[in-house]
């Protein structure tokens, strides 16, 4: 599988923002800062996060982005599919019938594998 850059800097930033926010909220510029991407491009992504209500915008001083729900409930999928990225890596597209199977209509050895890359934000944060 392939994620593109969007998808990347996306997951890249909602990680930031979710080790950072203990702070209260937090700002597109340390985001740019400690992830080396420009702010007017996470200004971009944090626009579709927004309209997913991923995380909501806190205005005025002191003010920048917290998390909209507990990131026990965000996964990865949801950050790349609200900045519009398609996130398929089955072959079956999620159906079972894997089509380098030799029979067709089961499961190819890593379909589970693949399957589970909708894996749980604060399951990552967990692990490192």
């Amino acid at each position: 599988m392939r994620l593109t850059t969007k998808g990347r800097f996306a997951v890249n930033a909602m990680i930031d923002l979710t080790r950072n926010e203990s702070g209260g909220p937090v700002t597109l510029a340390s985001i740019s800062e400690r992830q080396d991407i420009s702010v007017a491009y996470l200004e971009q992504l944090f626009s579709k996060l927004r309209r997913r209500d991923l995380v909501k915008s806190i205005r005025g001083p002191g003010g920048g982005y917290r998390l909209s729900r507990d990131a026990a409930d965000i996964t990865v999928a949801d950050i790349v599919f609200a900045v519009d990225e398609p996130l398929d890596v089955t072959r079956c597209q999620g159906n079972g019938n894997c089509p380098q199977s030799a029979k067709g209509n089961i499961e190819c050895i890593t379909h589970n594998l693949w399957a589970s890359l909708n894996g749980r934000i604060v399951d990552y944060l967990e692990s490192v």
